[in-house]
């Protein structure tokens, strides 16, 4: 099969790759219909490089036909339409119990200390082959595999594997109170669907941070009020003048390691992508550094006894902190992983309607083209060129 592979730092490449097939009984084989490049796909393409090996298949936003199922894979059948999250949960040990299904214990990386395994994402997270390919093998299918209906286009469920339950989550755990108001900082993918959600599940006023004026326009198609951080020299003034001088009830980090702005933290960053491997791994897991402005921008930006949600992901194990800040002001933070399988239930009712839409899914895909066509899409999408927010990649397609 052809699977997009990586091949070294940005540098992505469409090679042929043997298929998957059943290795364990709570095992299925999936024919891949439609795939997506993440933001955190990207943190692969360069900074975390190091726990990559030339030839893992990228991709954790999947979804496809069922080809094939072992003897333990539940009421999973072939021909079933599914998506899958992209962590793998068993659904029955101690943390799956309690919904914490990023945690699972049964899928946890225990050699690096690490949650639940990750589809497509490097050997801190079990580096299981991912789902930018023509078929995937999806463990634990008697619990992860989310099964959707025939009809709506695949855009209308792709998201469920990572966007929409990240999103919900980052909306959930940031506490916003009925009618009170929320600030998003960046724009991409994960931060537009939670500012829909937020606006969805009652809040007042959403604020969307960012610079780059696609996503700034997308964002105010829906409700939400842009903020451009690169025309304004105080974002965090202009937003607290408009929330009574206090700021918002809560603010969403849905940026993470790599925001621009932190010209240290990027340097950092290069320095390590630059090492031998055994040498930057250590380095990163002992002293890693990530690019901090967007977080830094969400604890100016939230009210005294407000809520930071962070979404965005972060892998630095030195990361300074403004600690008598948020000590002084009572800040609440929560983060993680999404515990995608936790929130599906709630927002698969939301996409089965053909004539209704209320979280803006169908505005949200701004790419879709072959997997041949990887490498190119990747390059566009770091680069945020050509109006790139969401990268929809079909397998089953050929390049023209």
């Amino acid at each position: 099969m052809r699977a997009a592979t990586w091949q070294g730092t940005e540098n992505v490449q469409v090679r042929e790759v043997p298929d998957p097939g059943i290795e364990r009984p709570t095992d299925a084989v999936v024919e891949v219909t439609s795939t997506a490049i993440c933001g955190s796909d990207l943190h692969l393409y360069s900074p975390l490089g190091m726990f990559m090996e030339a030839g893992d298949i990228l991709g954790h936003e999947a979804m496809g036909v069922v080809r094939e199922v072992g003897s333990e894979a539940g009421r999973l059948r072939p021909g079933d339409r599914v998506v899958m999250p992209f962590n793998i949960s068993c659904g029955s040990c101690h943390m799956c119990e309690r919904g914490c299904y990023a945690q699972c214990e049964t899928t946890q990386v225990r050699e690096y200390g690490k949650g639940a395994a990750l589809f497509g994402y490097t050997r801190l997270y079990g580096q299981v082959p991912g789902g930018q390919a023509e078929y995937l093998r999806v463990p634990q299918a008697h619990f992860g595999p989310i099964r959707v209906p025939e009809g709506p286009p695949d855009e209308r469920f792709l998201f469920l594997s990572d966007v929409l339950p990240t999103a919900w989550q980052a909306v959930a755990f940031a506490d916003v109170p009925p009618g009170g108001s929320v600030a998003v900082v960046g724009l991409g993918p994960i931060g537009q669907m939670a500012a829909r959600i937020a606006r969805h599940r009652g809040a007042g006023e959403v604020f969307g941070l960012d610079s780059v004026p696609e996503r700034l326009a997308m964002a105010e198609r829906h409700g939400v009020v842009p903020v451009d951080t690169g025309a304004e020299d105080d974002p965090a003034a202009l937003v607290r003048d408009r929330t009574g001088g206090r700021g918002p009830d809560s603010v969403i980090d849905a940026v993470g390691m790599e925001a621009h702005g932190a010209p240290l933290g990027k340097a950092a960053q290069t320095l390590a992508s630059a090492l031998p491997d055994g040498v930057a791994e250590k380095l990163v897991e002992r002293a890693g550094v990530d690019r901090l402005s967007a977080l830094h921008l969400s604890f100016d930006l939230v009210r005294r006894c407000g809520t930071v949600s962070i979404s965005g992901v972060y892998g630095g194990q030195a990361d300074p902190l403004p600690m008598m800040d948020l000590f002084d002001k009572g800040v609440q933070i929560r983060m993680g992983q999404a515990h995608v399988r936790r929130w599906t239930d709630a927002i698969l009712p939301l996409l089965t309607d053909p004539g209704a839409d209320p979280l803006g899914v169908d505005d949200l895909t701004t790419h879709v083209v072959p997997l041949d066509q990887a490498p190119d899409a990747y390059e566009k999408f770091q680069h945020k060129r050509d109006g790139a927010i969401k990268m929809v990649l079909r397998p089953g397609a050929r390049a023209a």
